[in-house]
């Protein structure tokens, strides 16, 4: 059984910073593509960023130069790493695990970036 779960979420002041992680188990990790999603209220979940198992990256242009998505396939763990975070970054954000026809989501996260 695949799971997911998201951890390092938190409150911060904007400009901080958070290093979120997913922990993925039940699946051959490095299979997969490794993706970090996040819902703010009241809108849409919408992609942050990316990677796939060589390593290449995709970003949302709202976070490119402040967040960076890593994988450490021997941790079957991916990471987001979020720099000078804006109030505009609050969100639930979720961890996802794709391959052809499969997708699988954690439960989220929480950040919220407030004064």
């Amino acid at each position: 059984q695949v799971q997911l779960v998201e951890s390092g979420g938190g409150s911060v002041q904007p400009g901080g910073s958070l290093r979120l992680s997913c922990a993925a188990s039940g699946m051959f990790f490095n299979m997969y593509v490794m993706g970090w999603y996040r819902q703010a209220p009241g809108k849409q979940r919408e992609l942050v960023a990316r990677i796939t198992t060589d390593n290449r990256t995709i970003y949302a242009e709202s976070v490119k130069g402040r967040f960076t998505i890593t994988r450490d396939n021997t941790k079957n763990t991916a990471y987001l790493q979020m720099n000078s975070l804006e109030p505009e970054d609050t969100a639930v954000y979720y961890c996802n695990a794709e391959l052809p026809g499969r997708s699988y989501w954690g439960k989220g996260t929480l950040v919220t970036v407030s004064s």
